[in-house]
């Protein structure tokens, strides 16, 4: 049953140093027109009612107020429902967070990064650690009583002692949600290039592990929930959006190259303009590449995601409860009930343990 939809907003003021996601510099005018496909491509799909909704990116906080609202009048939602904005702090004052708001958003996520200066910098954020914080108790301002913080970790150079002070910063502000990633050195990207010419160096594996711990049982002792492998909040307050994803659930993704799950079909829209708006104004769905899911990929999927709800796991059948066994075996899960869940060992492992479900 689809009841989510992820609506990519593929704007930017410019592309951060260690960024290889789909995103483009705009103006007012085409951010207008791409809006104006949104509400096109929507027209294309059954109306589904959504319990949630989420604006990724690029910069959603991009729009306008105005065209966030069209956006959403056009979707039938469901009383109750999540509807998450990401927030660049560069892009919002307070007049627009509470315009943002008025719109029918309830949730934001800021991207904060770090609240280091000077690593800020490194990453090519456009945004200084006061303007990140400044967002946060704008936002609350306005209104907003659920909002996600995001962090990054292993950064280069980067001493646990600083993630410390990014992590008690972080507390101090008491978020209802926070998401915290290391860094991937993704190729094409500015970081990647420095990696190569040896101007940085990768994260021992041992440190990285450390600071990972450090993060799990500081916050663990503010009162924060790990309830999925990089996400933390306070009770009550997990992402029910991002939890459809790793729960291997349908939903609908619209925008250029945006992915989406509905039926047996896994797929990724069109990542050009050109063809993304072409293929819409001939009333066909702007679909790049399809994957059918099987019935043993959906079983797959289950696993390689379940996995990563740390309070829930995965019941496993078949073939797989002998892999969850020598998996418990090997100290990387445990049983809760008839479930198996990953243990302090899989957590820090996890990307191997989840390898083994392929």
């Amino acid at each position: 049953m689809v009841d989510g939809i992820y609506i990519h907003i593929p704007f930017c003021m410019n592309k951060c140093n260690y960024c290889d996601f789909l995103s483009f510099k705009s103006n007012e005018e085409e951010r207008k027109k791409y809006v104006d496909y949104i509400l096109k491509e929507i027209d294309l799909y059954p109306k589904y009612e959504y319990d949630t909704v989420y604006f990724g990116g690029g910069t959603p906080s991009l729009l306008n107020c105005k065209d966030v609202e069209r956006i959403i009048k056009k979707l039938n939602i469901k009383a109750g429902a999540e509807i998450t904005l990401e927030v660049n702090p560069k892009t919002v004052n307070l007049e627009k967070l509470k315009g943002f708001k008025k719109a029918g958003i309830n949730r934001v996520s800021i991207g904060m990064q770090t609240f280091d200066e000077k690593m800020l910098q490194v990453l090519g954020r456009m945004h200084n650690s006061n303007e990140g914080i400044e967002t946060y108790y704008q936002a609350r301002e306005a209104g907003f009583d659920n909002i996600s913080l995001d962090l990054m970790f292993s950064l280069p150079n980067q001493s646990i002692e600083k993630v410390k002070q990014d992590l008690e910063r972080l507390l101090e502000l008491r978020p209802e949600h926070f998401s915290i990633y290391s860094l991937i050195w993704e190729e094409g990207t500015a970081f990647f290039k420095k990696l190569e010419e040896g101007v940085y160096r990768e994260t021992d594996n041992d440190l990285e592990a450390q600071m990972f711990e450090y993060i799990i049982d500081r916050a663990t002792e503010a009162g924060y929930i790990h309830y999925e492998i990089s996400n933390f909040c306070l009770p009550s307050k997990e992402a029910r959006h991002n939890s459809k994803y790793w729960e291997n659930r349908e939903y609908l993704g619209i925008g250029l190259g945006a992915s989406g799950y509905i039926g047996v079909k896994r797929y990724k829209n069109q990542v050009q303009f050109s063809k993304y708006y072409d293929n819409i104004e001939r009333g066909i769905l702007p679909i790049l590449e399809e994957e059918i899911v099987t019935a043993e990929t959906k079983e797959e999927y289950k696993y390689m995601l379940g996995f990563r709800l740390l309070n829930k796991g995965v019941i496993p059948s078949g073939k797989y409860l002998e892999k969850c066994i020598s998996l418990e075996e090997q100290g990387f899960l445990k049983r809760s009930g008839e479930a198996y869940i990953l243990t302090r060992k899989g957590i820090m492992l996890a990307n191997d343990v989840l390898d083994k479900f392929i």
